[in-house]
């Protein structure tokens, strides 16, 4: 009878811990890619944003269920990605983006649009636009180092950076299509974001609005109920990459990519493209939220839509590139 019981409680006690280990990993997907190996880093020179190879595949874009009132994030459809291509490790750095200054002489036109810290008891934080801010002084309370994501940049000059990237190495840069951002993003994860359907459980992979970042500036939304160490603007490639080895695809600065921003994805290229735009697009689409968003925009899911030239110092970018057939891509030496 005795051996009866214990076998029992036994019993009990598995399945209690099955169940709670089932719930927690609902807030905790795996981040390493079923089947993908380790991702090679290489770059294309010394100085050029180092890279990783996107392979293709399939994946469900956008939610039916998520959004804000007037940002819907659907329909949600099917999207195939038949070509590998080549995704920025990280944000394209200051010190990376000072080199095409110097080569080039290109100038950012000046202003930017900065936080501003509370100026009594109980205010909030907010934002003002300074045109004596720029990519150079972008107005955190510490120095932007050359291992930070440029910021105050519009899409405009990070279209010029990725035209001259490819006129400095002979490949095809640009800027990654939102389709190609959200699957690289997502590396096949299935959670709200990269890591799982809990915010609170991201500062290990991203440079969120959290507790440090709240206590120094209080901007009057939520936060993720964790610390990642920063409390503004982080060093790239900090902290862990999701499951295709790519770092602070969600939260540090919100990233431009190629398309126009429509409202729905109706209509939208189901291969991989880009939403084309000309001069009468007046929005553009960014993604992945910064270290100041609420953890709701830093979803996987979310857009923002912003114009071409709109210059904040919680904007940022990566590059793409596309790969030829066949193309080996070796380490820079």
């Amino acid at each position: 009878m005795r051996r009866g019981r214990l076998a029992g409680l036994l019993c009990l006690v598995t399945i209690v811990c099955v169940i709670g280990t089932a719930a927690r990993a609902q807030d905790s997907v795996p981040v390493k890619a079923s089947g993908q190996a380790p991702s090679q880093v290489w770059h294309d020179c010394v100085d050029c944003p180092a890279l990783v190879t996107v392979p293709a595949g399939r994946f469900t874009m956008g939610s039916d269920l998520d959004g804000e009132a007037g940002r819907p994030e659907g329909p949600a459809r099917e999207v195939r990605i038949a070509r590998r291509f080549a995704l920025g490790l990280t944000e394209v750095t200051n010190k990376e983006f000072a080199r095409f200054v110097a080569e080039t002489g290109y100038r950012v036109e000046a202003g930017c649009r900065v936080q501003t810290a509370p100026s009594g008891p109980g205010l909030k934080a907010g934002w003002r636009d300074e045109s004596a801010a720029g990519w150079q002084a972008p107005g955190f309370s510490q120095p932007a180092t050359e291992d930070m994501p440029v910021v105050c940049v519009g899409r405009v000059d990070a279209l010029a950076y990725v035209r001259w990237l490819s006129a400095r190495t002979g490949h095809a840069y640009r800027l990654p299509s939102e389709a190609e951002w959200e699957y690289a993003a997502r590396a096949q994860s299935s959670g709200i974001y990269s890591w799982g359907n809990n915010a609170d459980l991201g500062c290990a992979y991203a440079n969120l609005y959290d507790r440090r970042a709240r206590a120094l500036q209080d901007f009057g939304w939520g936060y993720a109920d964790c610390d990642d160490g920063y409390a503004e603007l982080a060093p790239v490639g900090r902290l862990k990459p999701n499951g295709f080895g790519l770092h602070d695809m969600l939260g540090n600065v919100w990233e431009w990519v190629a398309d126009c921003y429509r409202l729905t994805y109706d209509g939208a290229p189901s291969d991989g493209r880009a939403v084309a735009g000309d001069a009468s697009c007046d929005k553009w689409s960014v993604r992945g939220g910064g270290w100041m968003t609420r953890p709701t925009r830093n979803r996987l899911t979310f857009r923002g839509r912003d114009p071409n030239d709109a210059r904040y110092s919680y904007f940022g970018f990566r590059v793409a590139r596309d790969l030829k057939d066949g193309e080996i891509t070796m380490p820079h030496p």
